[in-house]
């Protein structure tokens, strides 16, 4: 059950790392400013969902895996609030790409 449990972690955050990865090749390749925050908060949210999924079976106690999909939460918050505020500036002729 053990190897179970580990081979999912290892799945998951694999799977995690591989969308940060493509979020950040998305970030250095599209062309103007939105279509790279589109490309970024999309597979970032996705690549941290995945990481804490894989880490949720890894916690030790309840409370651990609670603070982990706390953390996931506020990470989601922070992104959805961050990228509004670039794309507000982006369209109101901020610098540019």
């Amino acid at each position: 059950m053990n190897v179970l449990v580990d081979a999912f972690t290892i799945a998951s955050v694999s799977a995690g790392m591989f969308f940060f990865l493509a979020g950040t090749v998305g970030l250095l390749r599209f062309p103007d400013t939105l279509t790279r925050l589109h490309a970024l908060t999309k597979a970032d949210n996705l690549g941290f969902g995945l990481i804490v999924l894989g880490l949720l079976p890894q916690s030790p106690d309840v409370a651990s895996g609670v603070k982990l999909v706390v953390v996931w939460l506020l990470v989601q918050l922070a992104g959805a609030s961050a990228s509004q505020l670039i794309a507000q500036f982006a369209s109101k002729g901020g610098p540019p790409a």
